[in-house]
């Protein structure tokens, strides 16, 4: 048998939902890692004093107990496991694995014990169930009654909210109440926070981002208090996992990142991080609550009754002390412009990426915390709006993905060459020797200088540069065609290259006059291209017509609409059409003979209608517009002043012969008036006439002498 002994998917209950983990027997300890949380538990083998092998809901599980009292369940193991583990534990822990059966009669009566901090029901000596008493979050008694409630798990399907416990009245000691001692022996190991005493230390008007506002923070040696304006928290200690101190990017400021499990609940709100914000010019001394003994007594020497200096190396380390885990601080990175983050966006909302010696933090809306043992692989990809920039893609095993976008192009080499050297596997550069299963976690890949960016890249530009090749090949042989040396036809297909394909076939009197005749052959059909485009005339509609009949899957569908709405209530219009497509297609010839005779019947009557329409007059007004249309000019202002003509006299009651008295005198003394001046004036020209008359012979006697 070897030195130690692992299991995969072994699962641990936290307030009614499974956790999944990896657990490993070794000779030193009992180590269990969470594989949700990443959070481990160690059981030093010298303290196991209790092993018991049980059937579970999932299968078997493990029930160990340590000489300090604490109790630790593990459950998903198989029936076959049970001889090698119980060999192991009798050679390495001198600890025997033996077997209990667990009650399953269903009765709810029995004999209440305690036992560490588990409450167990016991019913004829075997145990019908367990209920640790530190999910448990309130102990009410009544008569003869007491109540527990339990903390909820937002991840478990069904949570169990209150069990009560009837406790008959015991005969046998009248000074106490059996009652009050149920209830004191629940308190004294359930997570039922009390603000007995006196805080600490209280930090005033802290920034708080997460859940934003300024809060006061009383430090209680049991929990944290945040009281605000409007609202309040009670944070036990034991529901923190990890602390992180991080510089921001303008070195000026500093966040403090607490994680929570479970998180702080406000109405549907969970927050899952408190991350307090500082400026590091601000100091503070500070002075605790407690005599200097027992600073002494209980932080052995990691805090002293007074203290100064700035005010998040205070509030760390108090909660350092307290909490009793180590910050977490950026690690050895550093980026293109100095600092120790990288700015991106994340869900449209900008903040700060810290790589960490075991894992990434993003800050702060929303925060994202990702171990680098449940990431699958990382991706680098081009920025969707610039080339600037390129995107970090992150996807866990469990199947999520996290974008990180909008980051500057000069860091990606820092980023690559972090990833590379934590043995990331990166998704875009393909598997490689060495890259596949266990072999990834252990391999050395500080050697591989591989550039998955500049890869894509040069992908990419392999791809355009084929597209463009072909679109060459495709205007290469557009200069070979040769519209001479076709049929006519395709002369014929463009007004001006009949006359040059003519002038061609007769001028072919050498090679070089017959180039240049292609040459100047095909400007033309370039030219003409772009000229023909204003000559399409869109066909027009003659109102006055008769209507167009319709196909015979438009009459099948006008029919069957109605009984497809039926069938699919709330179906929408282009649904319906998609519907009706589908199922016209599944129609038989002889289902659709039917709707193609009374398309047939409906198209003769059409026919019939417009030749009775044509032979009646109709269509020659559209026909009358088109020809005004083409004739411009004067013609198309006489037609409009004819037409308005027109409307004038139909206003007018169509009386053109009747005028009125004024009419007829203001027309006669205008036309007189303009008679007078045309005779004036002919009289007046025909004078100057003679007088040239009389006078030119004169002067060309003159010369002529």
């Amino acid at each position: 048998m070897g030195d130690t002994l692992e299991f995969n998917e072994i699962y641990q209950e936290v307030k009614g939902c499974w956790n999944d983990g990896r657990l490993r027997f070794s000779k030193q300890n009992v180590v269990y890692k969470s594989s949700k949380t990443g959070k481990v538990d160690s059981i030093p083998a010298s303290e196991l004093n209790l092993a018991q092998w049980r059937r579970v809901c999932l299968g078997h599980g493990i029930k160990l107990g340590t000489s300090t009292g604490h109790v630790y369940k593990y459950d998903g193991f198989r029936d076959t496991d049970f001889e090698k583990i119980s060999e192991f534990f009798k050679a390495n822990y001198k600890v025997e694995l033996t077997e209990k059966d667990m009650c399953v009669k269903g009765w709810n009566w029995g004999t209440a014990k305690f036992s560490g901090p588990l409450l167990l029901f016991d019913v004829n000596d075997n145990t019908a169930f367990e209920v640790p008493l530190s999910n448990v979050s309130q102990c009410a008694t009544g008569k003869n009654e007491v109540t527990l409630e339990f903390h909820q798990n937002d991840d478990a399907e069904v949570s169990l909210m209150e069990v009560r416990f009837y406790v008959p009245p015991s005969q046998a000691d009248e000074r106490q109440d059996p009652v009050e001692a149920f209830a004191q022996n629940v308190l004294s190991k359930a997570d039922v926070i009390q603000a007995t005493g006196d805080a600490v230390c209280i930090f005033k008007e802290l920034q708080c981002l997460t859940p934003r506002g300024r809060y006061d923070i009383r430090i209680y040696p049991t929990f944290l208090h945040l009281h605000g304006k409007t609202f309040d928290y009670k944070i036990p200690y034991t529901t923190v996992l990890r602390l992180f101190l991080l510089p921001h990017k303008d070195q000026r400021q500093m966040f403090f990142v607490i994680s929570l499990d479970p998180p702080i609940k406000q109405g549907q709100t969970r927050y899952h991080f408190l991350i307090l914000l500082f400026s590091k010019e601000e100091d503070i001394n500070l002075t605790l609550n407690m005599s200097e003994e027992d600073v002494e007594r209980r932080f052995e020497g990691k805090l002293s009754k007074n203290m100064s200096g700035s005010l998040y190396e205070m509030v760390s380390r108090v909660m350092k002390a307290l909490v009793n885990r180590k910050i977490t601080v950026p690690g050895n990175f550093q980026g293109h412009s100095g600092a120790q983050c990288i700015t991106c966006s994340y869900k449209a909302s900008s903040g700060l990426l810290y790589p960490l010696e075991r894992g990434f933090i993003y800050v702060h809306k929303p925060p994202v915390h990702l171990r680098f043992e449940e990431i699958s692989c990382v991706n680098f990809a081009r920025g969707t709006t610039t080339t600037r920039s390129f995107d970090f893609e992150i996807e866990t095993k469990q199947g999520n993905q996290y974008t990180f976008s909008s980051i500057e192009r000069e860091e990606y080499g820092k980023l690559f060459d972090f990833v590379n050297a934590k043995k990331l596997n990166i998704k875009n550069r393909g598997f490689k020797e060495g890259m596949k299963g266990k072999i990834d976690e252990y391999s050395d890949s500080d050697d591989d200088q591989h550039d998955a960016y500049l890869e894509r890249m040069k992908a990419e530009g392999k791809i355009r540069e084929e597209g463009n090749d072909s679109d060459e090949s495709d205007s290469g042989s557009d200069e070979s065609f040769n519209p001479g040396e076709e049929d006519d036809d395709i002369a014929e297909e463009y007004d001006s290259n009949a006359s040059a394909s003519d002038s061609s076939e007769e001028g072919d009197e050498s090679e070089d006059e017959s180039a240049k005749k292609k040459k100047a052959k095909k400007a033309k059909v370039v030219k003409e291209k772009k000229e023909r485009k204003p000559r399409k005339e869109k066909k027009q509609k003659d109102a006055g017509g008769p209507k167009r009949p319709m196909s015979a899957y438009m009459l099948w569908l006008n029919s069957s609409r109605e009984r497809i709405k039926s069938e699919n209530p709330g179906i929408s219009i282009t649904e319906i059409s998609k519907k009706a497509g589908e199922m016209w297609r599944q129609l038989s010839k002889d289902e659709k003979e039917e709707w193609e005779t009374k398309a047939g019947e409906a198209k003769r009557q059409y026919d019939k209608a417009k030749q009775e329409y044509k032979e009646s007059g109709g269509g020659s007004a559209s026909s009358s517009k088109k020809e005004s249309k083409k004739s411009g000019g004067k013609k198309d202002e006489k037609n409009r002043k004819s037409a308005v003509v027109d409307k004038e006299r139909e206003r007018g009651g169509g009386n053109d012969s009747f005028k009125s008295r004024e009419f007829i005198e203001t027309s006669e003394e205008s036309s007189s008036d303009s008679d007078h001046k045309r005779k004036s004036k002919r009289k007046k020209e025909s004078d100057e006439e003679e007088e040239e008359a009389a006078s030119t012979p004169a002067s060309s006697e003159e010369e002529s002498d």
